[in-house]
C-alpha cells in the first residue's frame, strides 16, 4: 500500500536550517510529512512525484509557515499566585515587608506542596493553554517549589502528565537546587546531601527527568555547592543547565560550560570570558526578558559579547509565579527585541531553533528539515518580522503537532 503523505503547500517557508542565511526562506514551498516526520522540504515545483501521487493536500494560501515556538525555560507547575506580593511591592513594600506577609517563594512553596499531582495539573493547564494558542509545540517546565522530595517528584510527576492531555511536548528540568526552605536556612550542604541528591536518585529512577537545573547566585547556591549537584548529575548521565549570572557574575556560566551545559540562563551580569567558554562548550545562552522587565532590573545582558563569541541565544518565557508571569512567547520576542536589542531574525531562531538546541532537542525539532517532526506554525502575516513586531496580538492560522493539526 501506498504511503499517504500530508502536503503543506503555496506556502512561504521559514526553515530556520542553519545551513542557510537569515531564516531559510523558501517562496512558493511546500512541507511533506510522512506521518509525524518531515519528508520534503522545498519548493512546491520540486515536489517527488511519488510524494503526490498519494497526498492529502493543504493549501496554505500563501501563508508564512515557521518551526513550531519553543519555549525552553518555564516553571509552569505551580500552586497559586503571589499577585498580593505584587501590589505590596507597587505601594512600596521592602523584599522583607513581603516575606512577612507570607510572600516570595515561602508562599510558591506552601502553596504547590498544598496540591496533589492531579490538582497541579488542573493548575498548570490555563497556562499550558495560553502558550500552546501561540503555535507552541514544546515546552520545559521545572520544579523547584516542593523543597523536598515529594514536593519535586509531584511537580515533575504533573508536568510528565501534561503530555497525556494536550498535543505537546514537555521536557523536565529537576530544579530542587532552587532555594533553600526555611528548616535549612544557612545550611545549603545539608539541603543538598539530604533533599536534593536522593531527591534526584529517585525523579532519575522513576523517569521524570530530562535535565538537571539550579540556581548559582550569593541569595541561592554557590558555584562550588552547585558542583555537587552536577557532579551527581553527570554520574546519572543527566545533562546540566542552570541560573547563572543574573543578580552579579559568580561565574555560574563558565562553570556549567566545564560540565558541557546545555544552557546558562538569565546572564545579564556575564563577561567576556563567560560568553566565550559558553560558545567553546556550545552551552546556549538563554535571555529571559519577562524576568528582567518584572523585577524592573537595569543591567542587560551582553548581547553583542555573546555575538562576537559565537554563543548561540535563545530565549524563552520564564513563566513562574513571582518574576515573570508571562505566558505569552509572543510578547518575549518582542521584549527581547525591544529591551535586548536582538534582530527578528535572532528572535524567531531564539524561539525556535536555539530553544531546542538548549534542551539538547535540535536533532529533532527546532527547523523545518527532512527527518525532523512535522510540528509545524501556519501564521496570519505577510513577513516573519511581524512576530516580532506586534504587541499583544496572536497571528497564529494553525498548529501542526507530529503531523496532526492540533489548533486553529
Amino acid at each position: 500500500m501506498a504511503t499517504a503523505y500530508k502536503i503543506w503547500q503555496n506556502a512561504r517557508i521559514a526553515t530556520l536550517d542553519p545551513h542557510h542565511a537569515g531564516l531559510g526562506a523558501i517562496e512558493d514551498g511546500a512541507i511533506v510529512a510522512d506521518g509525524a516526520t518531515i519528508a520534503f522540504v522545498g519548493k512546491r515545483s520540486d515536489i517527488p512525484a511519488d510524494m503526490l501521487a498519494s497526498a492529502e493536500i493543504v493549501d496554505c494560501g500563501g501563508r508564512w509557515i515557521t518551526p513550531s515556538l519553543v519555549d525552553c525555560h518555564t516553571h509552569l507547575v505551580f500552586g497559586g499566585d503571589r499577585a498580593m506580593e505584587f501590589e505590596m511591592r507597587l505601594a512600596g513594600a521592602t523584599y522583607e515587608e513581603v516575606a512577612r506577609a507570607g510572600g516570595g517563594i515561602v508562599s510558591s512553596v506552601k502553596a504547590t506542596n498544598g496540591l496533589t499531582v492531579e490538582g497541579l495539573v488542573e493548575a498548570t493547564l490555563p497556562r499550558l493553554d495560553t502558550l500552546l494558542s501561540e503555535g507552541i509545540s514544546t515546552v520545559e517546565i521545572k520544579s523547584g517549589y516542593g523543597l523536598n522530595i515529594e514536593g519535586e517528584l509531584n511537580m515533575l510527576r504533573a508536568a510528565r502528565a501534561l503530555e497525556k492531555v494536550r498535543p505537546v511536548r514537555i521536557a523536565t528540568s529537576y530544579l530542587a537546587a532552587h532555594a533553600t526552605p526555611v528548616e535549612y536556612k544557612g545550611r545549603n550542604g545539608d539541603y543538598i546531601t539530604d533533599i536534593v541528591l536522593p531527591g534526584m536518585d529517585k525523579a532519575h529512577a522513576e523517569g521524570l527527568i530530562d535535565a538537571v537545573d539550579g540556581f548559582c547566585e550569593g541569595i541561592a547556591f554557590s558555584v562550588e555547592e552547585m558542583r555537587r549537584v552536577f557532579d551527581h548529575a553527570k554520574a546519572l548521565g543527566i545533562p546540566v543547565k542552570l541560573h547563572a549570572e543574573q543578580l552579579s557574575n559568580l561565574g555560574g556560566a563558565k562553570m556549567a560550560a566545564s560540565y558541557g551545559a546545555l544552557s546558562a540562563d538569565h546572564v545579564e551580569y556575564l563577561d567576556a570570558e563567560g560568553a566565550s567558554t559558553m560558545a567553546e562548550a556550545g552551552t546556549v545562552a538563554v535571555l529571559l526578558p519577562g524576568a528582567f522587565y518584572a523585577i524592573n532590573e537595569t543591567q542587560k545582558p551582553p548581547v553583542q559579547a555573546l555575538r562576537d563569541a559565537g554563543t548561540h541565544i535563545a530565549i524563552s518565557t520564564d513563566c513562574n509565579p513571582g518574576t515573570s508571569p508571562l505566558t505569552s512567547l509572543l510578547l518575549t520576542m518582542n521584549m527581547a527585541a525591544t529591551l535586548f536589542r536582538l534582530t527578528v531574525d535572532e528572535c524567531i531562531a531564539g524561539a525556535t531553533r536555539e530553544a531546542a538546541r538548549a534542551l539538547g532537542l535540535l536533532d529533532s525539532i527546532g527547523t523545518l528539515e527532512v527527518g525532523k517532526s512535522a510540528d509545524l506554525a501556519l501564521w496570519n502575516i505577510e513577513r516573519p518580522a511581524e512576530l516580532v513586531y506586534r504587541i499583544g496580538f496572536n497571528p497564529l492560522h494553525s498548529r501542526i503537532f507530529k503531523g496532526q493539526q492540533v489548533s486553529a
